[in-house]
């Protein structure tokens, strides 16, 4: 979803100030400082990401407009599901009145709630699928998403609600790969090595567990 966030929140900037002959420098700053902040997040430096994050939030909190910090919140949030941290979002809870029922709707599907079918359509095209398995605990494959995170987001939430079969985490894990997003590919070895190790299946762990320590090299 971070695409679609980040569109959004790029046409609330440009109309926060829509009358004005150029637009003020924090509109100009704030998008480019988010963007870095999550991509810093996904490829594991975690210190440079809150650096940046903190960057952005100041600046959109100079609007006095809580819907803006809400939605940059909720994307932090959504980055950091994709790298399986299930950790309360407390920075959007804490805005959740002025925030949009699609992102107050989309808030409720990163914490893992079951969604009724009205709230489902508010979601992003992209995680209705994953929406409907969570709320019927069926399966669904993720493999159609084009996005890379809003594939890890999907994939993130089935595994949690304990709906992920084995494609899905092998595929998570080589959509990480892929973009080289060192914490989610961190994150997803770790499931298949502790998947692996629980099967009995030795080799299997060993080689995820080489991959581990490979990416771990990369700090």
């Amino acid at each position: 979803m971070r695409p679609q966030l980040l569109a959004a929140l790029g046409a609330a900037l440009l109309a926060a100030c829509s009358s004005a002959p150029l637009p003020p420098d924090w509109q100009l700053q704030a998008k480019p400082a988010l963007e870095t902040a999550l991509q810093l997040d996904l490829e594991g430096d975690s210190r440079a990401a809150q650096r940046e994050f903190e960057r952005a939030r100041a600046l959109l909190a100079r609007t006095g407009q809580p819907a803006l910090v809400a939605r940059a919140e909720l994307m932090r949030c959504a980055a950091r599901v994709a790298s399986l941290d299930f950790a309360a979002c407390d920075g959007f809870e804490h805005w959740r009145a002025e925030a949009p029922a699609a992102e107050r709707a989309y808030a409720d599907h990163l914490a893992g709630r079951a969604l009724e079918a009205p709230h489902r359509e508010l979601l992003p095209a992209a995680q209705r699928g994953a929406a409907a398995a969570i709320a019927a605990r069926g399966t669904v494959s993720v493999a159609a998403i084009d996005d890379p995170q809003s594939r890890l987001i999907a994939a993130a939430l089935l595994l949690r609600a304990g709906l992920a079969d084995p494609a899905t985490l092998e595929l998570a894990a080589e959509t990480a790969s892929a973009q080289g997003w060192r914490r989610p590919l961190l994150a997803w070895l770790g499931v298949l090595a502790q998947r692996a190790e629980r099967a009995g299946a030795g080799d299997e762990a060993q080689r995820l567990r080489r991959r581990i320590e490979l990416v771990q090299s990369s700090r």
